[in-house]
């Protein structure tokens, strides 16, 4: 793939385009991804996982499902927590899933290449779902929710880490602004390129704000929904899970 700035705005408003540019684009940028995260959130990224990780329920033997797994950072964090589990990752982007499985030394992990609209599983398979990342980057997020819905068993509980949008307009406006800014000066600096970065306030730019989500979780059968603010909420962690 070529690096130059990816034409984000009519992708991202279509779910096949956007799963071809989010297949390209997670490709190229995968060999730096873990440490790019850590620079964007000054090293706050790790720190957020654990509290997600250390946070979902003491169960035995859960089966688990990590979405957008990239490089593992979660998925072999719940592969410590329940060493009786079994833990999936699931990626979009072959690059993501050779990665991880390079990193894993867990006997109880595997790592599926799928698109989290379309998931390979049976109906109410899974106790813990989480992700990182995720949800924001879905091709079709209604599609991707109701999939999740469906793979969780009743009152299985699910964790997603992402970027949080503010309701307030001109709230969001400097989010943005600011996401833009400095996501593309690590674009430059590991790509000379900051298209690459962008396209996270492109994508956060048209994600529904922090109401709006939690409407959308209740709307596909989720209850339960709370809230771990990071960074004074320009991320946070959500937990919910399926009535």
């Amino acid at each position: 793939m070529s690096h130059d700035r990816p034409h984000t705005a009519a992708p991202l408003d279509d779910p096949d385009a956007k799963r071809m540019l989010n297949e390209q684009l997670f490709t190229a940028i995968a060999p730096n991804y873990d440490r790019i995260n850590r620079l964007l959130s000054l090293g706050r990224d790790a720190v957020w996982k654990d509290q997600l990780v250390g946070a979902l329920p003491d169960l035995e033997a859960p089966r688990c499902l990590d979405l957008a797994c990239g490089t593992g950072d979660i998925t072999l964090r719940l592969a410590g927590r329940y060493p009786r589990g079994l833990i999936v990752g699931l990626d979009l982007t072959e690059a993501m899933t050779d990665l991880a499985r390079r990193r894993s030394t867990a006997d109880n992990v595997e790592f599926v290449r799928a698109d989290m609209c379309e998931m390979p599983f049976p109906n109410a398979h899974f106790d813990i779902v989480t992700g990182g990342y995720a949800i924001r980057n879905a091709p079709d997020l209604d599609k991707a929710l109701a999939e999740i819905h469906r793979v969780m068993k009743p009152d299985a509980v699910a964790a997603l880490l992402d970027f949080s949008k503010p309701a307030h307009r001109v709230a969001q406006i400097l989010e943005l602004a600011m996401i833009r800014l400095w996501a593309g000066f690590w674009g430059l600096v590991f790509y000379h390129k900051a298209g690459l970065y962008t396209y996270i306030a492109e994508s956060l730019r048209r994600f529904p704000d922090t109401g709006q989500l939690r409407d959308i979780l209740h709307r596909h059968g989720f209850t339960d929904i709370r809230s771990r603010r990071h960074f004074g909420g320009l991320a946070e962690t959500l937990f919910f899970r399926k009535s």
